[in-house]
């Protein structure tokens, strides 16, 4: 079934089925893992690239890379500089991410901090 015939279906359930039809997507949603979850616009994630981490679509540059920068005072302009691939709406799209996720950066920043 195509997204569109998907909601097409939504669209006609009454209150009750529609709270039953959301419950039933949050119980799937929390049992997947972070690589199947979708994603902001303009962000990816694939196991094999990466280490799994969320990346700007058409780069390998990873969103917590440009969030720890930003942390550490570096400004947009800054970033779009040293990173030529990357467009402003890449950053807004990033921070976006960060801001739905904020939990997923904590431990990723750590993490790459170790190396």
């Amino acid at each position: 079934m195509k997204a569109q015939e998907i909601l097409d279906e939504v669209a006609k359930l009454d209150a009750q089925e529609l709270k039953k039809f959301w419950a039933e997507v949050s119980r799937h949603r929390a049992a997947m893992s972070p690589c199947d979850l979708p994603l902001t616009p303009g962000i990816e994630r694939e196991s094999e690239v990466c280490g799994g981490s969320a990346r700007i679509v058409r780069t390998r540059i990873p969103v917590w890379l440009l969030v720890e920068m930003r942390q550490l005072g570096t400004s947009d302009a800054e970033i779009l500089r040293n990173y030529p691939a990357l467009r402003a709406e890449d950053l807004e799209n990033a921070w976006s991410y960060f801001t739905r996720h904020p939990q997923e950066f904590e431990q990723e920043i750590r993490e790459n901090a170790e190396y």
